[in-house]
């Protein structure tokens, strides 16, 4: 199971930080995504981090703001989100996959439900 956490309401140019606690036995070399859906968008990917760390992802956008990092020991992966903009206001998921080099919801494993990031301006 995933759970994710740490959605809230805050104000544009403000930080917020997400956690994904990962049970169950998901985590051990899995791959760690974040992915969003904004209101009447499709979901898209954010951020992923490759199991040992040594690698991460991010989608154009939020490049610069938004740091993704895992703890292996408490099986937990961040997001954390600086400089938030409206345009960041959206449910936020993470999920988990074994399968290396894709960011394409269809290979995603495990997702967990989605915590709400609302952006004021």
């Amino acid at each position: 199971q995933l759970q994710a956490s740490g959605g809230g309401l805050v104000q544009a140019g403000g930080s917020l930080r997400l956690s994904c606690v990962a049970s169950g036995g998901i985590f051990i070399n899995y791959k760690m995504n974040w992915f969003r859906q904004a209101p009447g968008k499709v979901r898209e990917f954010v951020a992923a981090i490759t199991w040992l760390g040594g690698r991460t992802y991010y989608e154009d956008s939020v490049k610069g703001r938004f740091t993704i990092s895992r703890d292996n020991v408490k099986n937990t992966v961040y997001l954390q989100m600086n400089n938030l903009k409206p345009e960041d206001t959206a449910v936020y998921y993470c999920a988990a996959s074994r399968i290396a080099g894709t960011t394409k919801e269809s290979d995603m494993e495990y997702w967990g439900k989605g915590t709400q990031v609302t952006v004021s301006s």
